[in-house]
This record gives C-alpha cells, structure tokens and sequence, in this order.
C-alpha cells in the first residue's frame, strides 16, 4: 500500500484543541516508535490565520494583522484528514523535531522557526488556501 501520509503534505486535524486546524507533516513515523507504538507524526500548523487587509490600512496595522500563531504536535494518524495539497515550508529540521517537544526552551524555539517560515510564505502570497480559515 501506498504511503500518502509524507512530509509537506498538508492535513486537517480533527481531534482535540486544534480541531478544524489546517497543518503540514513535518515528519512522519508510519510504523510508531518506543514512545508511540502507533503510526503518527509531527505536525507544524496554523492556530491562529491572518487576518484580512485592504489597501487603505496603514503598514502597522498590516503587519500586526499579517501575524501568524502557529503550533507544534504530535498526533495519530487516525485524528488527521489529508488534503490534495503540499506545502513546503523549509523548516530547519534540527529545530523543529520531535525531541524538541520535550523542554519548553527549544520547543519555543521550533514555534518561532516555524512562525517565522509561514509568515514569509504569506508575505510571499504562496499557497493562499492554506493561510486561509476553514468555514464549516
């Protein structure tokens, strides 16, 4: 069978406090490990969207309405929803990995890795739809 859960795939997460929240596969653990004995990865997604702006707003309101909150988990396989799409954020895998989970010090370093890498994706207006909020 052919594995469809790969990294930059961008999923739906449908359990627990990011419900409804688009994310993309970091890295994928198809067999499980010690810890997890489960098929699940680690995901990088988008807690909070920005919000819209209009050409009559000035540049600080841009940039504070431009912000991204972004969020760091591990999750089953199960509690995911893939989509058709991939998105490629060059996140700097020594940063963002599963052991950086395990200390606050550099599980905040992998958030701001990765808010930084997704805000540059949407200043960059690259794959919209993902940047964009779920209506349902």
């Amino acid at each position: 069978m052919r594995k469809f859960l790969t990294e930059k795939k961008v999923v739906i997460l449908l359990n627990g406090r990011y419900a409804g929240k688009k994310a993309v596969i970091v890295k994928s653990f198809d067999d499980g490990d010690t810890g997890r004995l489960y098929g699940h990865a680690l995901v990088a997604g988008i807690d909070r969207t920005p919000l819209k702006v209009i050409k009559a707003m000035s540049k600080k309101k841009i940039a504070k309405r431009s912000k991204v909150k972004t969020f760091l988990k591990v999750v089953n396989f199960n509690h995911v929803m893939p989509t058709r799409y991939s998105f490629d954020a060059g996140l700097d895998k020594a940063v963002v990995a599963k052991v950086s989970l395990k200390d606050d010090g550099s599980r905040r370093k992998a958030k701001t890795e990765i808010k930084k890498k997704f805000e540059q994706k949407y200043k960059a207006a690259e794959n919209k739809w993902f940047f964009s909020k779920l209506r349902f």
